[in-house]
């Protein structure tokens, strides 16, 4: 999938909607003047006249967030607070100011050798998937939503679930579907058909388990990788990760990698 460019400066639009569900925010802004997205890509957000003027005025720099849901000029966002930066754009409203620039980085790519797209999650990282698996529903070629497997740590956050069609649920403490990790309802799956390709986006330790079970069992992923970003231009150097190619800065490499190109998803 070819790379959409973001435009130059970030662009100030409005707050379309803010919705809570479970332990996540879902925001939605209009975008009638940026470019159209491509699943897997991501957008920094700061919120408007309040960025920067909280408690000792952090946070100083906008977040980065995958786009959840694009279309129309609408884009959505999964959020959880989780610290200054979330708060804040978690503390939004229909209305209010919006700082965006975007989209960035590379998405998703089709699946290889006629596999079956397999989608594997956690948390936050539910939304590139459900980007992806829109794009793969609206595909003429193959019109159908893939299986989706998503991991939670219990029912508030498992709410997040609902934000993606007919999924399968793990949550640590087993108070929604499947307990134990995500990866348990890949095996299961890969027990039963393992002509697949995984897509998969979650916390770190979670996507080395994939990586690793796909390694072993050589089945084609593309993993979305998650870090700490200041610019989305490739000129600040804060998010590079290693791989067998050497470094790679996520922004603009990725954060979309292919497996194969990863050794340990848990160490920089």
């Amino acid at each position: 999938m070819s790379r959409v460019l973001a435009p130059l400066g970030r662009r100030s639009v409005s707050v379309a909607s803010a919705e809570r569900v479970g332990a996540y925010d879902v925001l939605a802004c209009t975008d009638p003047d940026g470019p159209a997205p491509a699943p897997g890509q991501f957008y920094m957000l700061a919120a408007g006249a309040r960025w920067g003027g909280g408690a000792d005025e952090r946070p100083f720099l906008p977040r980065a967030f995958s786009v959840m849901r694009a279309a129309a000029g609408r884009l959505e966002f999964m959020l959880e607070n989780v610290g200054p930066g979330t708060a804040r754009l978690g503390e939004l409203r229909e209305g209010d100011p919006l700082w965006l620039t975007g989209p960035f980085g590379n998405g998703f790519s089709a699946p290889r050798d006629g596999r079956r797209p397999l989608l594997v999650g956690g948390g936050v990282g539910t939304a590139p998937l459900v980007s992806w698996s829109d794009a793969c529903a609206g595909d003429v070629a193959a019109p159908a939503r893939p299986v989706a497997l998503l991991g939670f740590r219990d029912a508030a956050h498992a709410a997040g679930a609902a934000l993606l069609p007919g999924v399968r649920v793990a949550t640590d403490d087993g108070s929604v579907g499947h307990q134990g990790p995500v990866t348990d309802l890949l095996l299961a799956e890969l027990g039963r058909d393992a002509h697949v390709e995984v897509y998969s986006c979650g916390p770190p330790g979670m996507l080395e388990a994939v990586r690793a079970l796909c390694a072993e069992r050589e089945i084609p992923a593309q993993l979305a990788l998650e870090s700490g970003m200041a610019c989305g231009y490739g000129a600040c150097f804060g998010c590079v990760v290693p791989t067998r190619e050497g470094y790679l800065r996520l922004c603009v490499d990725g954060p979309v990698l292919d497996a194969s190109i990863l050794d340990d998803v848990t160490h920089p």
